[in-house]
């Protein structure tokens, strides 16, 4: 992409710009790396030293760094600028998804001839359909979706309009995304859940009769697995954010705006509430219920349910987080108070 002035982001993120508005941004980049091109941000304090040694053009900062920032540029001859704006880290992230639209212009969007589309499916306008997909019968395809190569969207299942499917996505019979959703590869949504019913020493399978619903504007991470309701559906509500290879279970239930981080699992019939965060590899047994604006830390074990916002920790077990880091910095002393121990109950036995 040829580069662009400082006034067209301007002109299309707004931001009160210190610095000549001409100034050519070629990329966007940290600061450590940036060079007389590039644009960055700071958005996070510790990283405040870099903002006096960057050769960054322009960065992208906060009202409390604006004076910094303008120092900054006549510190350079008047040729760095600076962008300020209340919060620099949601700036960034619009600026990518505007940068992102100039740079990776989607192509016209087509059938390709090898992929396998049943007569009864219903393709909305603008539709891509990438090589080798396969589009089972009274599937729904909205407008503007794009189905990516190898992808199998089976029967009476429905994409919303604007909704990206990457490569090698599998959305199954009767389950349906809504609309801007960005699915990435290798994802399996509507696979059936793990539901077995001992018999004399075997398995007996319990068939998921049920289906996955999500919303819009979800965003599910490269080889993620969400399963089919055994019963009810599955749901997975507007707004939420899953990282790579995440495990939903049968018949969960994930609010509004939640977001979870790689290799975390919910086990079957748990709700999670809206505005949560569940940190990488943290695991949540079935049957539970998690309040609104719960924060899970990585690696923690839920075994209860919660019903009071805030942040948990800990696999021993996990607790209210204030209480966790007491509890963990007593076990780091453990040792020397065995010690301690062991060398009094001596003294007292001598005595």
């Amino acid at each position: 992409m040829s580069p662009v002035s400082l006034s067209e982001i301007i002109a299309a993120l707004g931001g009160d710009l210190h610095g000549a508005p001409e100034t050519a941004i070629a990329r966007i980049g940290p600061l450590a790396s940036a060079d007389a091109t590039t644009l960055a941000f700071l958005s996070n304090p510790r990283y405040q030293s870099q903002l006096a040694t960057t050769a960054a053009a322009c960065v992208i900062v906060a009202p409390a760094f604006a004076e910094a920032a303008t120092q900054r540029g006549a510190a350079a001859g008047g040729s760095a600028a600076a962008i300020v704006t209340p919060d620099p880290y949601l700036y960034f992230a619009r600026l990518t998804q505007w940068w992102a639209a100039r740079v990776r212009p989607q192509p016209v969007a087509r059938i390709h001839p090898s992929a396998v589309i049943d007569p009864s499916a219903t393709l909305g306008e603008g539709v891509d359909i990438g090589p080798l997909a396969v589009i089972e019968a009274g599937a729904r395809i909205g407008d503007g979706a794009r189905i990516g190569p190898h992808c199998v969207i089976e029967r009476n299942a429905a994409v919303g309009p604007g909704t990206r499917l990457a490569a090698r996505v599998t959305l199954g019979y009767d389950c349906r995304i809504g609309a801007r959703g960005i699915v990435h590869g290798g994802v399996v949504i509507g696979a059936d859940g793990f539901g077995f019913a001992p018999n004399k020493g075997a398995w007996e399978k319990i068939e998921q009769l049920g289906a996955v619903v999500i919303g819009d504007d979800v965003e599910i991470g490269a080889n993620t697995c969400i399963d089919r309701g055994a019963l009810d559906d599955t749901v997975i509500e507007d707004g939420v954010k899953l990282d790579n290879q995440i495990q939903i279970g049968h018949n969960v239930r994930i609010g509004k705006h939640t977001a979870m981080a790689g290799c975390s699992a919910i086990a079957g019939s748990t709700t999670i509430g809206a505005h949560c965060t569940i940190g990488g590899a943290a695991m949540i047994i079935g049957h539970l219920t998690l309040a609104d604006h719960v924060h899970i830390s990585m690696g923690t074990a839920i075994t209860r349910s919660i019903s009071k916002p805030g942040q948990y920790s800990g696999v021993f077990p996990f607790d209210d987080n204030a209480n966790w880091e007491k509890n963990a910095a007593t076990l780091r002393q453990l040792h020397s108070l065995r010690e301690r121990l062991r060398a009094l109950e001596k003294k007292t036995n001598s005595d």
